[in-house]
C-alpha cells in the first residue's frame, strides 16, 4: 500500500459534510451549503490529494462535486454499496459520520477508483429533466390506475391531473430537444443513436447523460457498467445461477422499458428473444440478454461513428 498518497473521504448529509484525510488523520466538518463547501475546498486544496472521494447520494453531493471539479480537485463519486461492502470486509461494522468518512478514504487508498468525469452544465440539465420526466410518468401511471378503480364521480379531477401531466411531459420533451440541438456534438450523437431500431428520444438522452462511457469501452465492460452482465456464482463443482446486479440503474430501467417494445418488432432482437424463450429460458433472462445485445450494438455504433445497419451483429 502506498501511504504517500493522500485520499480525502467525505461523508454527506443534507446539512453537513464530514471530511477525513488519510493517512494524516485530519478530520473536520462543514455545513453542506455554499459557504461550507467553499471552506472545505479551501482546506483540501493545500493537501494536494490524489483523490477526493464522496458517495453518490442522488443530489446531496452535487454542489460539492461541481465546486471541487471547478477548483481542479481530483474528484471521485463512489457507489455507496461498494464502500459499505469494503468497510465490512475490513471488519468495520459500526457506522458514524466520522467512521463513514474514514471508510471512504480507506476505500480510495486501497481500491484506487478512477476519477469521475463531471458532466457539462447542459448535460446535467438533460439528466435532471429526465429525472423529472420519469417522475411525471410515475404519477401518470398512478392516476390512470386510480381512474380504473375510483367511481365516475371523481373521474373529472383525476383526468384534469392527467391532462396537466401530459402538458408537462410535452414541455420537458421540448426542453430536452432544445438543449441537445444547441450542441453540434450532442446533436450528432443523438441522431446516430436514434438511427438504431428500438431507440427513442428518452433512451438516447438517457444514454448521453448517464452513460458518457458509451463508445469508449469494450462490450464486456459496457455491459458490466450498466449492470446487464451476468455474474458468476460458482464454487468448486457447484455452479449457481447467474444474476445481474449493480450498475447504472437509471440506464438499465430505461433500456428495459424500450426493450419491451423492441422484442415485438426489432429485426435482430425479436428472433433472439423468441429463440431463447423457445429454448426454455425465462422471459426476463431473454429480455436482459436482448438488452445486453442492444447495448453492445449501440456501443459499437458510437465507437465507430456509424449509423444503424441491419447487418450489424
Amino acid at each position: 500500500m502506498n501511504n504517500t498518497e493522500i485520499n480525502v473521504g467525505i461523508d454527506t448529509s443534507s446539512t453537513q459534510l464530514d471530511i477525513y484525510v488519510r493517512p494524516t488523520g485530519q478530520f473536520f466538518s462543514v455545513k453542506n451549503d455554499t459557504a461550507g463547501i467553499k471552506e472545505a475546498v479551501k482546506q483540501i486544496q493545500p493537501l494536494k490529494p490524489n483523490r477526493v472521494l464522496i458517495e453518490s447520494t442522488g443530489r446531496l453531493e452535487l454542489e460539492f462535486v461541481c465546486a471541487a471539479h471547478k477548483a481542479g480537485l481530483p474528484i471521485v463519486v463512489c457507489n455507496p454499496g461498494n464502500v459499505r461492502n469494503f468497510a465490512k470486509s475490513s471488519g468495520r461494522m459500526a457506522k458514524t459520520d466520522k467512521l463513514d468518512a474514514m471508510d471512504i478514504a480507506h476505500f480510495g487508498e486501497a481500491m484506487k477508483p478512477r476519477l469521475s468525469s463531471i458532466k457539462p452544465e447542459k448535460l446535467r440539465a438533460i439528466s435532471d429533466l429526465l429525472v423529472v420526466r420519469s417522475q411525471c410518468l410515475e404519477m401518470s401511471t398512478m392516476q390512470k390506475n386510480r381512474l380504473k378503480r375510483m367511481p365516475k364521480t371523481v373521474h373529472k379531477p383525476i383526468q384534469a391531473i392527467l391532462n396537466t401531466i401530459k402538458k408537462e411531459l410535452l414541455s420537458i420533451d421540448k426542453q430536452l430537444d432544445k438543449l441537445v440541438d444547441s450542441v453540434a456534438e450532442w446533436r450528432q450523437k443523438r441522431d446516430l443513436l436514434l438511427s438504431a431500431k428500438g431507440v427513442g428520444n428518452v433512451l438516447a438522452y438517457t444514454l448521453m447523460s448517464e452513460l458518457p462511457e458509451l463508445g469508449s469501452l469494450n462490450r464486456k465492460e459496457i455491459a458490466a457498467l450498466v449492470g446487464v452482465a451476468p455474474m458468476n456464482r460458482d464454487s468448486g463443482s457447484y455452479q449457481g445461477k447467474r444474476y445481474i446486479r449493480g450498475g447504472r440503474h437509471r440506464v438499465r430501467t430505461v433500456l428495459f422499458v424500450s426493450m419491451m417494445s423492441a422484442i415485438q418488432c426489432h429485426p435482430k432482437l425479436k428472433p433472439m428473444y423468441e429463440r431463447m424463450v423457445a429454448a426454455g429460458k425465462p422471459k426476463k433472462v431473454a429480455i436482459v440478454a436482448c438488452m445486453r445485445k442492444q447495448l453492445t450494438i449501440l456501443n459499437t455504433m458510437v465507437k465507430n461513428g456509424t449509423y444503424w445497419d441491419e447487418k450489424m451483429v
